[in-house]
């Protein structure tokens, strides 16, 4: 597994998760939040800010976790190919993307249908 391809990877779940969390911290967001205990007022100062570029950051996220989805799916496969010894047969990186790629998803979905 190259670096490139592994930098490239959490830049797109990364970037994915960002702009799941931008779209939605007008609705769902606050929502689950709450639901959870944990208060919600600083999300005030960016509700206002996101809530007109909801669809785009929507979209936006939605490739970037699928980008995201795909380098992960490659690295699995990758991983099955590779000797035990070697550098990309450790599974830490790709179970940390994987679970990233979730939350991002868990965010997007939220904010999709609370929107």
């Amino acid at each position: 597994m190259s670096s490139g391809n592994s930098w490239w990877s959490a830049l797109t779940t990364g970037g994915g998760i960002l702009a799941s969390f931008g779209a939605a911290a007008c609705c769902a967001l606050p929502l689950a939040l709450v639901s959870a205990g944990i208060g919600t007022a600083w999300l005030g100062g960016i509700s206002p800010i996101v809530a007109p570029y909801r669809e785009p950051l929507l979209i936006v996220a939605a490739l970037l976790l699928l980008v995201g989805a795909v380098q992960v799916t490659r690295q699995f496969r990758r991983a099955r190919s590779c000797p035990a010894d070697a550098a990309c047969a450790s599974p830490t990186y790709r179970y940390a993307t994987l679970a990233g790629l979730v939350i991002g998803l868990g965010l997007l979905v939220g904010a999709f249908f609370y929107g």
